[in-house]
C-alpha cells in the first residue's frame, strides 16, 4: 500500500474509535445513567468529539489526502477509490464547522436531552423551549458555515440533508414528498373508512419483564446475535455500533401497548442487521458503517414492516406470542391478531404510526423544521403549528405537548434540519428492495412462515450490508433495484396490502 494513503487510513482508524467511543458514553447516558450525571456527561461527550474533529481537519491529514489523492486510480482498489471519496468529502465537510463550536453544540445537546426527558414527563414545552430557541440557533450557524464560499445552498436545511443523505436537497424532497402524499391522503381516507377490525387485545396489560423475555427471544429468533450486541431499554429505541463485534440495540416497553415493544425491537434489530453484515475488510475504517440515514432507515422498516407486519411473519411468531401470554391472547386468533396490528387510522404518535399514515408524520416535521430554520416559524408558536398541522392532514388535534411536538427526541438531541426526512426515504427504498429480493428468491414469504430468514440476511447481506459506505446512495439504489428512488413501488405495496 502507498504510505500516503497507508498514513490516511490509520488517522482515520484513529477518529472512528474516538468516536465510537463517543458512541459509548451516549448509549450510556440514554439508558443506565444516573440522573444527575447529564452536566459531565455532556462535557465528556463534548471533549471526545472534539478531539475527533481536530484531529479530522488536522493540516498533517489534508496534506496526507492531497497525495494520497494523486495516486493513480489504476494502482488503487475499488475500496481504496471508495475510501478516498469517503475521507475528502468528510474532511471538506468537517473543516466548515470551527471545533470549539462542534463541542459547545455537543454539550448543549446533552443537557437539551436531559430537560426534554423531564419536559415530555411532566409536559410542559416551555421548559425545554429556552433549549430548542438555542438548538435553532446552532442549526442556522451551521447552514451559515456551509453557505459560504463557493458554496451556496438554496434552503438553509440542504447543508443537513446533505449531511444525512448524501444526493439529497429540500426541492427535490419537497417534490417527492409532494407526489406521495397526493396518493397517500386519499388512501388513509378510504381506509380509514373501512370496518374497524378488533384492537381491544393489544392494549391489554403484558407485564415488563414477560415482555422483555419474548422481545429478546423474538431478535435472537429473526437473526440478532446476543454475542455480538444487548438489548436494553431506553426513552427513545436507537440502535448503536460501537464496534464490529458491538452492535447494540433499544427498546421501549408499554405494559398497556404491546405493539410499541414488538416493532421497536424488530426495528432497531434491522438497523443491527446492516451494521454486523457490512465486510469485516471494512471494519474500522469510515467506510464500514451505513451509507446515510435513509438508506439505514430502509431496513429497519424493511425488517419492521415489509417483513413483521406480514401474515406470514406472524404464522410462525403468533403462536410463540400467544404460548407466553397465554392468559391474555387466549381469546385472540391469528387472523385477528393480524389484522389488529395492521389497522389503519390516523394517530398522534410517529413511532406507533401504521405504514399508511406513518410518512405523514414525516411531512408534517419536515415541513417545521425547514420553517424553524429559515426562521418562517418561531419555537414559541411550534405547539399551535404541531396541532394545527395535526388537525388538518390526519384529522386529529393533540391533546398535549407530550403527544405533539415533545414525542420525538430528534430536536431535543441533535440539529433542527436533515432528521426526519430519512424515514420516508427509507420507506420508499424499503419496497423498491423488497421487491428485488422477492424477484429474486420468490420463495423468501413461504420460509417466513418456518421462522426461516437465511435467504432474506443473505440477499441483503450480498447486495447492501457488505458495501457499508463504499457505495452513494444513489449508487446502492440503482445497483439494487435498477432505477432511481421512487415512490410508486411503495403505493403498489400499500394497495396490494390494504385493498
Amino acid at each position: 500500500m502507498h504510505t500516503a494513503l497507508q498514513s490516511l487510513k490509520a488517522r482515520f482508524a484513529e477518529i472512528d474509535d474516538l468516536r465510537r467511543a463517543g458512541s459509548v458514553l451516549q448509549w450510556d447516558m440514554s439508558t443506565y445513567m444516573p440522573q444527575d450525571g447529564t452536566a459531565s456527561r455532556g462535557r465528556m461527550i463534548a471533549t471526545v468529539e472534539k478531539a475527533a474533529h481536530e484531529k479530522l481537519i488536522d493540516p498533517a491529514l489534508a496534506e496526507l489526502l492531497e497525495t494520497a489523492s494523486g495516486l493513480p486510480e489504476a494502482t488503487l482498489s475499488t475500496d481504496d477509490r471508495a475510501f478516498l471519496r469517503l475521507a475528502r468529502r468528510q474532511f471538506t465537510r468537517a473543516s466548515k464547522i470551527p471545533s470549539a463550536f462542534k463541542a459547545e453544540f455537543l454539550q448543549h445537546m446533552a443537557e437539551t436531552y436531559d430537560v426534554w426527558i423531564h419536559a415530555r414527563k411532566a409536559n410542559d414545552f416551555n421548559a425545554v423551549a429556552p433549549f430548542l430557541e438555542k438548538t435553532v440557533r446552532y442549526s442556522q450557524a451551521i447552514s451559515d458555515f456551509f453557505n459560504s464560499g463557493e458554496t451556496a445552498w438554496v434552503h438553509p436545511m440542504d447543508p443537513h440533508i446533505e449531511d444525512a443523505d448524501p444526493g439529497m436537497t429540500t426541492a427535490g424532497l419537497t417534490t417527492l414528498f409532494a407526489d406521495l402524499r397526493q396518493d397517500l391522503v386519499p388512501l388513509v381516507r378510504k381506509l380509514s373508512s373501512h370496518t374497524r377490525p378488533r384492537t381491544d387485545f393489544l392494549s391489554r396489560v403484558y407485564p415488563k419483564p414477560r415482555q422483555l423475555e419474548f422481545l429478546n427471544w423474538l431478535a435472537q429468533s429473526i437473526g440478532y446475535n446476543f454475542n455480538r450486541g444487548r438489548q436494553d431499554l431506553t426513552h427513545h429505541p436507537f440502535m448503536t455500533k460501537l464496534g464490529a463485534g458491538d452492535v447494540r440495540i433499544t427498546t421501549r416497553v408499554d405494559e398497556t401497548n404491546l405493539c410499541d415493544g414488538i416493532f421497536s425491537t424488530i426495528h432497531e434489530s434491522g438497523h443491527a442487521f446492516y451494521e454486523v453484515g457490512i465486510s469485516p475488510s471494512l471494519d474500522g475504517t469510515i467506510l464500514g458503517h451505513g451509507t446515510s440515514a435513509g438508506i439505514h432507515e430502509s431496513q429497519s422498516r424493511l425488517w419492521e414492516n415489509l417483513v413483521g407486519r406480514s401474515r406470514e411473519f406472524w404464522a410462525y411468531f403468533y403462536p410463540h406470542l400467544q404460548a407466553h401470554f397465554s392468559d391474555t391472547l387466549q381469546d385472540v386468533s391469528l387472523e385477528e391478531f393480524y389484522h389488529g396490528i395492521n389497522h389503519v387510522q390516523p394517530s398522534l404518535i410517529r413511532t406507533d404510526a401504521d405504514e399508511v399514515t406513518y410518512n405523514l408524520h414525516v411531512m408534517i416535521r419536515f415541513d417545521i423544521e425547514s420553517q424553524l430554520l429559515d426562521g418562517s416559524l418561531k419555537v414559541r408558536d411550534l405547539p399551535g403549528m404541531w396541532n394545527d398541522r395535526y388537525k388538518s392532514d390526519l384529522g386529529i388535534r393533540p391533546p398535549s405537548d407530550a403527544q405533539g411536538c415533545l414525542q420525538d427526541v430528534h430536536w431535543y438531541y441533535g440539529s433542527i434540519g436533515g432528521m426526519f426526512q430519512g424515514y420516508t426515504i427509507g420507506n420508499l427504498f424499503s419496497a423498491q428492495c423488497y421487491d428485488a429480493a422477492l424477484k429474486a428468491h420468490p420463495e423468501i414469504p413461504e420460509a417466513m412462515t418456518q421462522g426461516n430468514f437465511n435467504v432474506l440476511h443473505s440477499w441483503l447481506k450480498e447486495n447492501i450490508y457488505q458495501h457499508g459506505s463504499s457505495l452513494f446512495p444513489q449508487e446502492l439504489i440503482q445497483r439494487v433495484t435498477g432505477r432511481d428512488l421512487s415512490s410508486k413501488p411503495f403505493l403498489e405495496y400499500l394497495k396490494r396490502k390494504y385493498l
